[in-house]
């Protein structure tokens, strides 16, 4: 698991940024796949494809958070959060400034996926042209860097 000194340090340093909303992202890799999920047509930005991911609760831990985040959101259990792989901010539909923090994370088996929030999933290539914002696909394309450095 991530050092917790590394999560307090981030979410310090989010307070001092006056940053309203924290949320926590995961990207979930099987093979050369990454998931992907689609947000409700009627939500904020309805339609795109997006990292499992979600608001970090009062006084919640960055870490409990995206455990609990990518359960409820995929159904599916971390078991290791290998790399804090960056942030990103934005304006939340409530107009709260907000900071993404987004960790590659291990789960127990990428099977069933089950959706309770999202209208569907997808595994898209790491490779290809991904059907997300470009502050995601930032995030993902560290998410490679760090996994060729991993390989090689």
């Amino acid at each position: 698991m991530i050092d917790s000194t590394i999560l307090e340090q981030l979410t310090a340093q989010a307070a001092v940024d006056d940053v309203q909303q924290l949320v926590v992202g995961a990207v979930v890799q099987d093979g050369d796949t990454v998931l992907l999920l689609q947000r409700p047509l009627d939500d904020f930005m309805g339609g795109i494809f997006e990292l499992p991911s979600g608001k970090v609760e009062p006084d919640e831990a960055l870490d409990a958070a995206l455990i609990r985040e990518v359960k409820e959101e995929t159904g599916l259990e971390v078991t290791a959060i290998e790399d804090y792989l960056g942030h990103f901010d934005y304006a939340s539909g409530s107009g709260q400034k907000s900071r993404q923090f987004t960790f590659a994370v291990v789960v127990n088996a990428v099977e069933p996926v089950v959706l309770e929030e999202h209208d569907d999933y997808q595994w898209a290539a790491l490779g290809g042209d991904l059907p997300v914002t470009d502050a995601v696909k930032d995030v993902i394309q560290t998410y490679r860097q760090l996994r060729v450095r991993v390989d090689d």
